[in-house]
């Protein structure tokens, strides 16, 4: 991929299913509120994070480009 992205969680939007956590455990975990989070927000380009992202029931993961903020996931529409 070679891009450099940033990662967030929608906390608003989290609903805790941790589908995240199962698909990129390295890249998310769950604090006690059963809320996601991305351990490294700024980060390569990795198809697990973007697989977690996908996984997502909610679409809380958002992932921009690091150098322009242009979107991964969700794409534009």
């Amino acid at each position: 991929m070679g891009d450099h992205w940033h990662v967030e969680v929608d906390r608003s939007l989290c609903i805790g299913s941790a589908q995240c956590v199962h698909h990129a455990p390295d890249a998310f975990r769950l604090d006690t509120a059963r809320q996601s989070h991305p351990l490294a927000p700024d980060t390569d380009a990795n198809e697990r994070v973007l697989e977690a992202a996908e996984s997502c029931p909610v679409e809380a993961i958002v992932i921009t480009l690091g150098d322009g903020g242009e979107a991964v996931f969700p794409p534009e529409e």
